[in-house]
């Protein structure tokens, strides 16, 4: 009878032992990430359920290089970077007819997505927008991949592949997306000097001369909002403004002010991709800025009703200054390259 009870209590203990066991392996095998940026940068949003870790920015680093992201949805064979580009600031130089593509930079400190905030919140929800409708991900492929369920599981503990998951990893790469490292930012730090033309169109870019950061304040050089800033004078129902979205007739014409960080790198400018140049952007501005009842009261204000009437001179200067905002480093880090 004494041998029964140990043989029980033995079997016990090896139920026990096996089900600890199999509760370690959805334990998490992450490691805390801490993302550097200068002291003049807002706090980053970093939510309390899906902090920073290194499992977490290298599964969401090859997620986003890996066309398996779309396999069977509406987008199949593509990935993120299929259409972001690193070289390009992750934007590209070819989008669509009559498109642009918004750069991948920065987007951690964003709160409105797209060019006509279609989605707002977290870098959580424009996520899970992009697996759960632009990419439609299959998590079959995912769960039957030879790598992928491992690299969740060290990075979140989890081993039940969800959207949220794809999300939450997607999120963390994003927001180690981060470019601030421009020749500005140097001379911001004390580190670098600005040459005289690029000294002068910062004095035109900051200033009424230019009015420029109102929309492209530092640091971000965006201010995450919506302008209407003189490209159309009549409203097509056809281009999905930010009135597409919020159904207000205060909202025709339109778009988000996209990050100036890196803009030398970004064309075609404009959610449409009609300004091939800077010196075109610049020109806009200076000189054809269309009239419309949404038109942005900074575009029409007292003494600038025909446009900034900037100098050939300064119009050249302005230029220049963009691209002291050009970080090289973010371009050419291969820490944020494809893993594959």
């Amino acid at each position: 009878m004494k041998s029964f009870r140990w043989i029980i209590l033995l079997l016990l203990s090896f139920a026990f032992t096996s089900c600890e066991k199999e509760e370690n392996l959805c334990e998490a095998n992450a490691h805390p990430f801490q993302l550097d940026f200068p002291d003049y940068f807002p706090i980053l949003n970093v939510p309390n359920d899906n902090p920073l870790t290194e499992e977490g920015i290298q599964l969401g680093r090859r997620l986003y290089y890996d066309p398996l992201l779309s396999i069977g949805g509406p987008n199949d064979g593509l990935s993120c970077s299929s259409c972001h580009f690193q070289s390009n600031s992750f934007s590209v130089p070819t989008p669509p007819q009559n498109s642009s593509v918004l750069p991948h930079v920065n987007l951690g400190w964003n709160h409105n997505f797209l060019w006509n905030g279609k989605v707002t919140g977290t870098l959580e929800d424009i996520m899970m927008f992009e697996v759960q409708e632009f990419f439609e991900v299959d998590l079959d492929v995912l769960k039957n991949h030879g790598t992928y369920p491992e690299l969740f599981k060290d990075a979140f503990g989890s081993c039940e592949l969800t959207d949220e998951l794809v999300a939450k990893a997607l999120a963390q790469w994003f927001r180690r997306m981060k470019s601030s490292n421009s020749k500005f930012d140097r001379y911001q730090q004390g580190l670098e000097q600005l040459s005289n033309e690029e000294l002068h169109g910062m004095t035109v870019f900051f200033t009424e001369k230019g009015d420029c950061f109102h929309c492209h304040g530092l640091p971000l050089f965006t201010n995450n909002e919506f302008h209407n800033i003189g490209l159309d004078s009549i409203y097509d129902p056809a281009v999905k403004d930010r009135s597409y979205i919020t159904g207000s007739p205060y909202d025709r014409l339109k778009f988000k002010a996209p990050t100036l960080r890196n803009v030398e790198l970004t064309a075609p400018y404009m959610h449409d991709g009609r300004f091939a140049t800077l010196e075109e952007v610049v020109e806009h501005y200076n000189s054809g800025v269309l009239r419309s009842t949404t038109i942005d009261p900074i575009m029409t204000k007292p003494g600038k009703e025909y446009g900034l009437q900037l100098t050939q001179q300064e119009k050249n200067d302005l230029v220049a200054f963009l691209k002291a905002l050009t970080d090289w480093e973010f371009v050419n880090d291969t820490v944020l390259s494809s893993p594959f």
